[in-house]
């Protein structure tokens, strides 16, 4: 068997490299020495690693042979972000149909999943989830709206039901936590209601990732918090940023006021808002009727946003908005 010119060896990196030329020589580089060789001497490196070394059969020291390209690094970084890219399968209600497409179209990181929502003859929920072998070992989310009882029980029935389908985390996105007007006790007897449901999501099963996370918006009060048990992870998040952003780039931000309909609302948000002049309202009893009236501020000459804490009816809203028109 013939003995090539040289031969591969596994040696330690070394600040040696090869450039090769067009017309097929290659040059090789050390310090301020040079040597040029055939390359019918080299082996092929038959998809050796990006690093090589060369002996020579004068003796002389190994030469390391580093490939350095610019589209392979690139290839190679693509790659790498895209094996750590976290993948999330979100399923979604009937409600929240079109904003869970609207979700997706944010990142192609995000792949919708359905589920089938039906119904017995007696009104009960018959779901189905297509394809659950398929979530295995993926990070699963759900958009949920709670929007009546009713739905909150079939609702619940599937997030009871996802975590156990052996995925790697799950997270409940609920952007309206519904029991925000029953968080506390006034008189013996009441059923702060808020209470029993953090309860019911507090006991939704672990994935393999561990507790649920559970991500909503503006909840009614931040000290709901401590309803929830250590089993589920809640994450209260704000909308106000966004409103805030959006204000300060109207053109005329400088004539902007926020307006509260009340204290709870003031209490709640005035941190966020504090950019802006403020109007605090209250509400005050007419007999059987609760009027708004304006507190403290001046809303004459500006343009007023109305923030408040928990919107039901509306009717709070309309009564603060003819109020500070008359003033």
């Amino acid at each position: 068997m013939k003995t090539p010119a040289a031969f591969i060896s596994q040696k330690p990196p070394s600040p040696l490299f090869l450039k090769f030329t067009s017309n097929c020589n290659s040059r090789l580089l050390c310090a301020n020495r040079s040597q040029t060789i055939q390359c019918g001497q080299i082996k092929s490196f038959e998809n050796q690693p990006q690093k090589w070394s060369i002996d020579f059969k004068s003796g002389s020291e190994p030469i390391h042979l580093i490939q350095n390209s610019t589209s392979t690094a690139a290839t190679s970084a693509s790659e790498s972000a895209s094996r750590t890219m976290k993948k999330v399968c979100l399923f979604y209600c009937p409600e929240t149909h079109s904003l869970a497409e609207r979700v997706a179209a944010q990142s192609d990181a995000i792949e919708l999943r359905s589920i089938n929502w039906r119904k017995f003859k007696d009104g009960f929920p018959n779901l189905f989830i297509p394809n659950a072998h398929g979530i295995r070992g993926q990070h699963v989310a759900f958009l949920a709206s709670f929007s009546s009882p009713g739905k909150i029980f079939e609702q619940l029935s599937v997030i009871y039901a996802l975590p156990k389908l052996f995925v790697s985390s799950f997270t409940l996105v609920l952007p309206f936590f519904p029991t925000g007007t029953s968080e506390r006790m006034e008189d013996e007897g009441d059923v702060a209601t808020a209470f029993t449901l953090a309860r019911i999501l507090s006991n939704i099963p672990t994935s393999r990732g561990g507790p649920t996370s559970l991500v909503t918006f503006d909840i009614h009060a931040l000290q709901e918090r401590f309803y929830f048990g250590d089993t589920i992870l809640p994450c209260f998040e704000s909308a106000i940023p966004l409103l805030l952003n959006r204000l300060q780039q109207l053109p005329d931000s400088d004539n902007i006021s926020i307006a509260f309909p009340d204290d709870g609302a003031w209490k709640r948000f005035h941190k966020q808002l504090q950019h802006f002049p403020m109007i605090v309202c209250n509400k005050v009893r007419d007999g059987n009727q609760r009027i708004v009236r304006i507190k403290e501020g001046d809303p004459r000459g500006r343009h007023i946003v109305i923030v408040d804490d928990l919107v039901q009816s509306g009717g709070t809203l309309i009564e603060c908005q003819e109020n500070l028109s008359l003033a």
